[in-house]
């Protein structure tokens, strides 16, 4: 009764991984839905350090590849309301909230799309290993965002 029991409890164990696996499988990274940039068709994929996922009340999408084409995305679309910003941390490409999330601007380190460079990371531990290789200094979401609006404005006229 016991190797039963076992044995039924395996099988459904495994049934319900293969059904979450293939959930996953489905549903794609953000990457695999949104390869290239909306705002410049730059390769999210290659930049997979800097990209963003705005994701907008009507339960629209758009990735782009940095900061300053959400800055873009933002000044063409004064009117609809995000749920959530999310970019990739800046070491480990895993996408993070950006409102959460540690920011640095400026330092020797090219930025993307952008002369003075906007970063994200999950950690502050992150963020300052980043700045003592690179420099800059650390900033909240609203002062990088900010920064990204300013620095692509002379883009956005």
């Amino acid at each position: 009764m016991k190797q039963i029991k076992l044995a039924v409890f395996s099988a459904v164990t495994t049934l319900l991984l293969l059904f979450l696996l293939g959930i996953t499988a489905f549903a794609g990274t953000d990457i695999d839905n949104h390869r290239d940039c909306a705002h410049c068709g730059m390769d999210r994929k290659a930049y997979g350090y800097s990209r963003m996922l705005v994701e907008y009340k009507n339960e629209t999408q758009i990735g782009t590849c940095s900061l300053h084409c959400v800055a873009t995305e933002l000044n063409s679309k004064k009117n609809e309301a995000v749920i959530t910003f999310k970019v990739a941390d800046r070491n480990t490409r895993q996408l993070i909230d950006a409102e959460k999330a540690v920011w640095t601007i400026g330092g020797t380190k090219r930025g993307v799309m952008t002369m003075r460079a906007k970063w994200a990371f999950a950690t502050r531990e992150a963020a300052q290993k980043f700045l003592d290789s690179y420099g800059g200094t650390v900033v909240t979401w609203n002062e990088a965002l900010a920064a990204a609006r300013v620095d692509a404005a002379p883009k956005l006229r």
